[in-house]
């Protein structure tokens, strides 16, 4: 299917990147991030244009996203519910959201983007209110789509590097953030050691 649908980027452009992110932020498997690594490629080679590629990503990626977030605000928690244990990533989304809150909505737009659906069905449920997590979700895309169709654009035609490219920055991104979430987790035992010692 991704060969298909690479094959159809050149003829559709910004109208395939719209749906595919739109679906993807759905949780459906749609390749999106190859779809923006392939139109930034094409971009490069003059056959689409960077600010549309991206555009149409973007817009796809937060309507996407603004429809997950509905359904939750209208549907969430008996949906949840319905679903049982397979609702699991929606609790696990719920967890992160009350933890971090718009940081979550941010991070799960690219970073942690397997979450991504589900935490926009959890901050719907939960209330969040819909222009902190607009904001949130729109600037977590924006890095999403300038990371993918920018990378595809800087290798130009070469979808092989371009992925290696992008995963390689997300792995270090990602081992950034696990570092720093060990470093507070120490300070935190440290502190609460220094506590006890005290009292």
């Amino acid at each position: 299917m991704t060969d298909w649908l690479l094959g159809l980027v050149p003829i559709y452009g910004g109208w395939l990147l719209a749906v595919g992110t739109f679906l993807s932020c759905l949780a459906l498997p749609i390749p999106a991030s190859i779809l923006m690594l392939a139109a930034g490629g094409f971009a490069a080679a003059g056959d689409l244009t960077l600010a549309g590629s991206a555009g149409a990503a973007l817009a796809g990626a937060v309507a996407g996203d603004q429809a997950g977030y509905f359904a939750g605000r209208f549907g969430g928690a008996g949906m949840i519910d319905r679903l049982g244990a397979k609702a699991a990533p929606v609790a696990r989304a719920r967890d992160l959201l009350a933890r971090k809150g718009g940081v979550a909505v941010f991070l799960s737009r690219w970073l942690v983007s397997a979450l991504g659906p589900y935490v926009n069905v959890a901050a719907g449920a939960a209330g969040q209110g819909w222009a902190r997590f607009t904001a949130w979700g729109v600037a977590g895309e924006a890095v999403w789509v300038g990371l993918y169709v920018g990378v595809g654009w800087s290798v130009a035609g070469n979808l092989a590097a371009a992925s290696s490219m992008a995963v390689d920055v997300l792995g270090f991104l990602a081992a950034g953030a696990v570092g720093l979430g060990a470093l507070w987790w120490l300070v935190s035992v440290l502190r609460a050691e220094r506590a006890e010692l005290r009292g």
